[in-house]
């Protein structure tokens, strides 16, 4: 059975890079171009980001609070294209403001509450891209979101950014249709640059294939299978294929946003376990123009009698789903599922999430979620936001609050 989804990928892997490569035609994509290496420097574009965040964990179990005041700089460059060749540079630098009162997987504190964001610098992304006006092909470190990022994604919410060493093509020639192949040799994680545990760097053998189809009233279907082998991290090894639906009903004065997403989950690459689970979300809601609501139900799979037959999601923006208090950032063996409500303003967003076992009838927890963010002209950005979970039976209580100010230039 194995040997047979291996040569399935292989099979359908050759197809796609077949579609995707005859998608491009000759001819450069009309941007502005420099006529040798020299022009490109000194022409290119620079750009930069601070981004100051003071972080605060309250979780019981610990005697004290943790509290980490952390800043991260990135500089960018782009230098302008040498015919259909574009080139990309960014470096990021994430330094403490005062003590690190925290645990940040590297600095030995363990008696203190876990702030995933370690210092040091590194190269977040370097690539070379070959375009023209049907897509690209981009050889180097890259970041990588494809759809709601559930699955595969940069989780730029922590401080280092997940980057990934790979081989992408995308095509778009063809019309309402995006196809994206990945080969990622490599996952640059928030955890690093030093080495450590949990590990910085998963190496990898993995494949990533994507396509979205854009249907008529604004709908979109994206079909995708994701074989990710983690030679490092083998329990986590694991091929996903799925589906994912999205529509939003336009009325006279009301819009209606609606999300329907399948997946099918097994063992790949070296897994020492074999199983076979699924994923679901079903999300529906109103939209004023001055204020959304959401009503959404997520659903992994698992086994609360055969522990390890549960999802896996690697490689995903965690910190997006399931509560920012981040307690479910591994799916327990019972599965998980996620009920929740969230409201939406210019300004505002309030959720609640209530989960229980996918698997079994035991009931995880609670947790509210608020965020308020404010732009000051164009260039910064302030950010305040606060989660607390109350648990039942999964986890501990905890509770975090952020104070974020952004300046880019």
């Amino acid at each position: 059975m194995v040997a047979m989804r291996i040569n399935l990928l292989k099979f359908a892997t050759r197809i796609f890079l077949a579609v995707a490569l005859t998608c491009f035609a000759t001819g450069a994509g009309g941007q502005e171009t420099a006529s040798n290496m020299r022009e490109a420097i000194a022409k290119g574009d620079f750009s930069g980001e601070f981004r100051y965040r003071m972080e605060t964990v309250d979780q019981a179990g610990f005697d004290e609070d943790a509290m980490a005041s952390v800043l991260k700089t990135r500089i960018s460059f782009r230098p302008l294209d040498l015919s259909n060749l574009g080139f990309f540079f960014e470096l990021d630098n994430v330094s403490y403001i005062g003590d690190d009162e925290f645990n940040s997987s590297r600095n030995g504190k363990t008696d203190l509450p876990l702030v995933a964001d370690p210092d040091g610098t590194h190269i977040n992304q370097a690539y070379v891209d070959f375009k023209n006006d049907s897509g690209y092909v981009r050889l180097g470190r890259q970041r990588i979101n494809l759809d709601e990022q559930r699955f595969v994604g940069g989780v730029a919410w922590r401080q280092n950014e997940q980057t990934m060493d790979a081989l992408t093509v995308v095509g778009n020639a063809l019309s309402n249709v995006n196809l994206s192949y990945s080969y990622v040799h490599g996952v640059s994680r928030i955890f690093g640059p030093d080495s450590g545990v949990p590990t910085d760097y998963y190496d990898s053998n993995t494949h990533l294939l994507n396509a979205g189809i854009n249907l008529a009233m604004g709908g979109r279907v994206s079909l995708y299978h994701y074989a990710i082998d983690l030679e490092n991290a083998a329990a986590l090894s694991n091929q996903t294929t799925g589906i994912r639906f999205s529509q939003t009903i336009q009325g006279e004065e009301l819009s209606f946003p609606l999300n329907f997403e399948y997946a099918r989950q097994g063992d790949y690459g070296d897994n020492p376990l074999s199983y076979d689970t699924d994923y679901l979300l079903l999300e529906g809601g109103v939209d004023t123009g001055d204020f959304r609501i959401l009503l959404g139900y997520e659903v992994f799979g698992g086994d609360e009698s055969e522990p390890g037959m549960s999802f896996r999601t690697p490689l995903a923006t965690l910190h997006k789903f399931q509560g920012w208090t981040d307690r479910f950032l591994t799916i327990p063996d019972a599965g998980i599922e996620d009920s929740y409500i969230t409201l939406t303003t210019r300004r505002l967003t309030l959720s609640w999430h209530d989960f229980s076992s996918e698997s079994g009838s035991a009931h995880y927890g609670g947790e509210w979620d608020v965020s308020w963010q404010y732009a000051i002209g164009d260039n910064y950005t302030l950010l305040l936001k606060y989660a607390t979970y109350d648990p039942d039976t999964h986890a501990t209580d905890i509770d975090k609050a952020w104070i974020q100010f952004t300046a880019s230039f």
